[in-house]
């Protein structure tokens, strides 16, 4: 099959920091390159490929984030040329799915942000401009606020197992892992560390606006010698980090799509205490590989149950689930349903 793959331009494939949607990609176009498909990668030059990598920006224009110019020149580069290919598969957003309607090739675009509120007026808007819109989601969750959308397939992230030494050992602080959002809940982790009486190591995304704003106010007052931000961290200081901790803290008050950093740190042997918010009950195996929470206020008393959890067992309970064999399969399966459908209109 021969298939094109737009990533987001805004980070390299794979990220060299934060980047889970790239992450995700870059397994994705790899992966189906290993199965024997004839893949083309669109993204920015900077980016690592085993598929034929294609680039309208020599590196990725970071600077320029959300500046729609950017997005759409390189999103034309990829449509351009989209008659090469028997599927288009979009992982770049709304923008996107709405130019997918100029595209004589059958198109599927994964859904990697929530669809309630305004992103999901938005996606309903753009559902009935263009009827060949074709959605994919990452859990099932993520559908709810607009389950009448044309939902083609659900294809769960995976995660290199590879790059992910498992540790034997557990450590002595908690772990915050996420950028600066109120919706991520650093602020509610740090709250969970001082209940604790825990060291707490933050590493996230700040870049934005409204990520500084949010640090300054709810972050930064509160840092010390209990409390430490490590900035936004590499792939080898991330694994590091996870692999060491005794848990890592994922207080998110929000419809969370998926949450790639639960698996990091279950694949680190790490177990996770989450809130029950959007897909955590789809990652997470209460009792198995973490636990599941109703308020954040309870999860230092969670402390006690996933102490009991032996760190292999952990890193063993997921690396089936979110394979990327098992990611590329469940793609393939969705790109022949989309073939199937537009061979029928």
């Amino acid at each position: 099959m021969r298939v094109a793959i737009v990533s987001p331009v805004w980070f390299p494939v794979p990220p060299t920091g934060y980047g889970g949607i790239e992450w995700v990609v870059s397994l994705l176009a790899d992966g189906l390159v290993d199965a024997g498909h004839d893949v083309a990668l669109f993204a920015s030059g900077d980016s690592r490929t085993t598929a034929d990598l294609r680039a309208i920006y020599e590196r990725a224009p970071s600077e320029w984030i959300g500046n729609t110019f950017w997005e759409l020149r390189h999103f034309m580069y990829a449509l351009d040329s989209a008659d090469e290919f028997d599927i288009l598969h979009d992982h770049t957003g709304l923008l996107g799915l709405t130019l997918t309607g100029l595209s004589r090739t059958p198109a599927v675009h994964t859904v990697h942000g929530p669809m309630n509120g305004e992103p999901g007026e938005l996606y309903a808007t753009i559902c009935r401009l263009n009827p060949a819109a074709k959605l994919i989601s990452l859990s099932l969750n993520q559908r709810k606020p607009r389950p009448e959308l044309p939902w083609l397939a659900n294809c769960p992230n995976a995660l290199d197992f590879s790059l992910y030494p498992g540790t034997a050992h557990r450590g002595d602080y908690l772990c915050f892992l996420g950028r600066m959002s109120v919706e991520k809940g650093c602020h509610r982790a740090i709250a969970v560390a001082r209940a604790a009486g825990l060291p707490l190591k933050i590493a996230g995304k700040n870049r934005e606006p409204l990520e500084r704003q949010y640090f300054d106010e709810f972050v930064a007052p509160h840092l010390d010698d209990q409390i430490e931000y490590l900035g936004e961290v590499n792939h080898g200081e991330k694994v590091e980090l996870l692999g060491n901790a005794r848990a890592t803290l994922f207080p998110i008050q929000w419809e969370e799509p998926f949450g790639l950093v639960m698996i990091e740190s279950m694949a680190c042997g790490t177990p996770v205490i989450a809130t029950r918010w959007g897909a955590v009950e789809e990652v997470i195996e209460d009792g198995v590989n973490g636990a599941i929470v109703d308020h954040y206020r309870e999860m230092p008393a969670a402390l006690e149950q996933t102490d009991a959890l032996e760190p292999a067992a952990i890193r063993a309970s997921v690396e089936e689930q979110f394979a990327p064999e098992r990611m590329v399969r469940d793609y393939l399966a969705a790109y022949e349903a989309a073939l199937s459908v537009a061979e029928s209109v």
